[in-house]
């Protein structure tokens, strides 16, 4: 039987930065009048491309690609290095690994801060495929970034199982086919399963982890 994929969201699955990311939206927002909590980055930011946050809410704005890309260099400047993992990530690579299931990481974020993230928690040799949705025809929710990473690794989406964290994202693996779980690091169970989530966990230690992998298409023996 063919061994299944691991698809891993970024930001938010592999490690939490969006502590980082909030705090600078929140700033870079009020300069620009618009006051931005909790809630409001909830809905409106988490997950999806930056550019297109920046081009709904600041249409005045004339280069909204171009602040995306300053807002994110802000990003790398301030993210620490190293910087922690999602508690029980490596692990799971590690068993991934040795056992040959192909690893992608498929992400909204731009490729200088993929890069920037990977290398923060010691992990970017793990992975060959390194989906951005800003080199896709769309980013998530579109299920394009996950139908290229399916396309780059030869796999089935039947074959793959995807973790996200944000609604964007699970709406993005599912179209694309995958079976997806939910990382509960910013919404809780109920949440992730509304936006099409197959099942959900705290972290990668979470107990019900291999549960969810000795699916049918089998990921672990």
């Amino acid at each position: 039987m063919p061994r299944s994929a691991l698809l891993f969201d970024l930001d938010g699955t592999m490690l939490h930065t969006d502590p980082i990311h909030f705090t600078i939206f929140v700033e870079w927002m009020a300069d620009r009048g618009i006051a931005v909590d909790e809630a409001f980055y909830a809905t409106h930011v988490h997950g999806r491309v930056t550019s297109d946050v920046f081009a709904e809410f600041l249409p005045d704005e004339r280069d909204p690609h171009a602040l995306a890309n300053a807002k994110e260099a802000e990003f790398r400047r301030r993210l620490p290095r190293p910087y922690p993992a999602m508690a029980g990530l490596h692990a799971l690579l590690d068993r991934a690994q040795a056992a040959g299931h192909p690893l992608a990481v498929v992400t909204n974020a731009n490729p200088l801060n993929a890069e920037a993230m990977l290398a923060a928690i010691g992990e970017r040799a793990r992975f060959d495929v390194v989906i951005s949705g800003e080199e896709c025809a769309a980013g998530k929710p579109h299920p394009a970034p996950y139908l290229a990473a399916m396309d780059r690794l030869d796999v089935a989406p039947a074959a793959c199982i995807a973790f996200e964290d944000s609604p964007s994202g699970i709406r993005s693996a599912r179209d694309a086919g995958a079976y997806v779980i939910g990382i509960r690091s910013s919404l809780d169970h109920a949440a992730l399963a509304a936006a099409g989530a197959h099942a959900s966990i705290d972290d990668f230690n979470d107990p019900a982890l291999d549960e969810h992998l000795a699916r049918p298409e089998g990921v672990f023996p």
